[in-house]
């Protein structure tokens, strides 16, 4: 009987002592899946949201500096 009591008294939680919440691995997979979702929508939100005035004038300067390589080409 002794042995139990020791087995009991082991088992309890001491005073002021706080056991970890208990979660879900699976959970924590999605959620952790999720945020990383969601930071990649935003960095491409920023790479690819541009408005077509943007895009054009990147078009524009592009073409601009294709044009000005092309004239400064040797004819060799």
């Amino acid at each position: 009987m002794n042995g139990a009591t020791v087995c009991i008294s082991r088992c309890h939680v001491r005073p002021g002592f706080f056991m970890a919440d208990i979660l879900s691995l699976s959970k924590a997979r999605k959620a952790r899946a999720r945020s990383e979702k969601e930071q990649q929508a935003a960095e491409n939100r920023i790479r690819f949201g541009r408005t077509k005035a943007e895009k054009q004038r990147e078009a524009a300067l592009r073409a601009l500096a294709e044009k000005r390589l092309d004239g400064d080409r040797r004819g060799d």
